[in-house]
């Protein structure tokens, strides 16, 4: 904690006036820096009353340990753990794996991020708490991409994240340890971020499943804040009675979590795994068109589609309406524009952020202190290590913020509606929306020396079909649907607003067809 607020000298009054623009003598600095003594004494006091206001974790636990490469081929792990929890309940005897940017009490935390290392927080996450007294046993920390801001696998300070089928491939990001860790057979669930398809990418391109809740649903206490607006939690699974089972213990109101003051219905049913084995009856999914053979787009310089993940969804929905669904092709012409509209959110909205020290302020919460302080002492002396990927995203956006003051930003929030409105309008007739979940397969991972370009576009271009989501908050969950030359392709479904429940059902039905690697 701080030491208490010390006054500013006349010549830093002066320095801050200079900052705003202001003109000031030196007496008027010394008269303004007397009237700072008042509000100097209330921080003080702010500071001994918040001692001991951190809420504290009821479960006994050890650090944990770092696991050496034998024990971890893959760099899924950052830090292995035994934290058991409640001696019964839905979770009860299974183990989760927990992605790094997620606070657990006493085990260290990196985010990826050299920002960060050494850093050990002291609280646990709400959903981590839920876990716990739902029976599960914390496995550990998995390993993910720097500060979250890619999707693939080379970003993370902890070293290359591999993906399990191919090694030297990315096994997507930037929630890319869970997903290894289950795509290797360590263990069967997960917890991963999704703020532009952070758990769906690596889903789809490791072979497991990834479910992105509606927006609200599950509370983000004591997870490192990307932007207030994009932030999701969800579960990772080897299956889609996995992620009913985690969701059912994760979902529901936190009063720390301004994300979701107001959204949850009042009598939604948490009961997700009840959505498990109840088949398809006569589901009506609508195939989105622009979802589909994506041509390379110019303006933002991202691939395009492949053949073969094009025809390996298709092939998927045909199953699904061999065995009663309705299918039927639609359009939804905002779809492409949506990537823009949460490029513009994601570029200056998680800066903002990171420039705060990884809290930012202006909402009603649980502010993670230590994390905080552990983010502003390493932006100060950390900041040359952080990925090209977060470099690139702070410069821009400082950019945009000194010549644009933020107008782009809000237009892009201003948006929001109207995307929305747009998958709205159509899921109005329909269950879920279907489209491949990356339009390609997993990429080789760049090589260490690669330039700074192929490092950057490597980390941001696959999210053609899923940052949409995290702007409108609909339900969105990756299912593995096939392979081909030993990568895995994965679909996604998307459902309506707090209707997780008919996304899950649909999605189990599909995975009940059959093997999704002989499909």
């Amino acid at each position: 904690m701080p030491s208490g607020v010390k006054l500013p000298s006349v010549s830093q009054v002066l320095d801050l006036a200079a900052y705003f623009g202001m003109e000031m003598t030196a007496e008027e600095a010394e008269t303004y820096r007397s009237l700072m003594q008042g509000p100097a004494n209330a921080y003080r006091r702010v500071e001994e009353l918040s001692q001991f206001r951190m809420p504290e974790h009821r479960y006994p636990r050890t650090t944990g340990y770092r696991p050496d490469a034998a024990e971890n081929p893959y760099n899924g792990w950052y830090y292995k753990t035994d934290i058991q929890g409640a001696d019964q309940g839905l979770l009860n005897g299974h183990q989760v794996a927990v992605k790094d940017a997620i606070c657990v009490a006493g085990v260290p935390m990196m985010a990826g991020s050299r920002v960060l290392q050494g850093f050990v927080p002291n609280i646990d996450a709400t959903v981590i708490t839920r876990l716990l007294d739902a029976g599960a046993t914390i496995a550990g920390k998995t390993n993910c991409e720097d500060m979250s801001f890619s999707g693939s696998g080379h970003t993370c300070a902890s070293g290359a994240v591999r993906n399990p089928h191919k090694p030297s491939h990315s096994p997507g990001g930037s929630s890319n340890g869970s997903a290894v860790v289950i795509a290797a057979g360590d263990i069967d669930l997960a917890l991963g971020g999704d703020q532009g398809g952070s758990i769906r990418i690596p889903a789809s391109w490791s072979g497991i499943v990834g479910h992105k809740p509606t927006y609200g649903l599950v509370p983000y206490t004591g997870a490192m804040t990307m932007e207030m607006s994009l932030d999701h939690l969800g579960p990772m699974a080897k299956n889609v009675e996995g992620i009913g089972r985690l969701l059912s213990v994760m979902a529901g109101q936190d009063p720390t979590d301004p994300r979701q003051r107001g959204a949850i219905p009042a009598d939604l049913d948490h009961d997700y795994l009840s959505a498990i084995g109840q088949g398809l009856h006569g589901a009506r999914v609508a195939v989105v068109r622009e979802g589909f053979d994506l041509a390379p787009r110019d303006e933002l310089g991202l691939p395009g589609s492949e053949a073969v993940v094009d025809s390996k969804v298709k092939a998927a929905v045909k199953q699904l309406e061999k065995r009663g669904a309705i299918v039927t092709e639609v359009s939804i012409p905002l779809h492409p524009d949506g990537m823009c509209i949460w490029l513009a959110i994601h570029l200056e909205g998680p800066a903002a952020i990171i420039k705060s020290n990884g809290m930012g302020s202006n909402w009603a919460g649980l502010y993670n202190t230590s994390l905080y302080q552990a983010m502003a002492r390493g932006m100060r002396s950390q900041i040359d290590d952080l990925s090209h990927t977060v470099k690139t995203v702070l410069l821009l956006s400082e950019h945009m913020h000194r010549h644009y003051h933020g107008s782009y930003y809000a237009m892009a929030q201003n948006l929001r509606g109207s995307l929305r409105q747009a998958y709205d309008d159509v899921l109005a007739s329909y269950d879920v929306l279907v489209m491949p979940t990356v339009p390609f397969r997993a990429t080789p991972l760049p090589a260490e020396d690669c330039s700074i370009e192929d490092y950057v576009a490597f980390g941001l271009n696959m999210i053609h079909n899923t940052g949409q989501f995290d702007v409108t908050g609909h339900p969105a969950i990756s299912v593995p649907c096939g392979m081909a030359d030993g990568l895995p392709i994965g679909m996604m479904m998307v459902g309506k607003y707090f209707d997780d429940k008919t996304v899950i059902r649909v999605a189990d039905a599909f995975e009940k067809i059959g093997d999704w690697r002989e499909m």
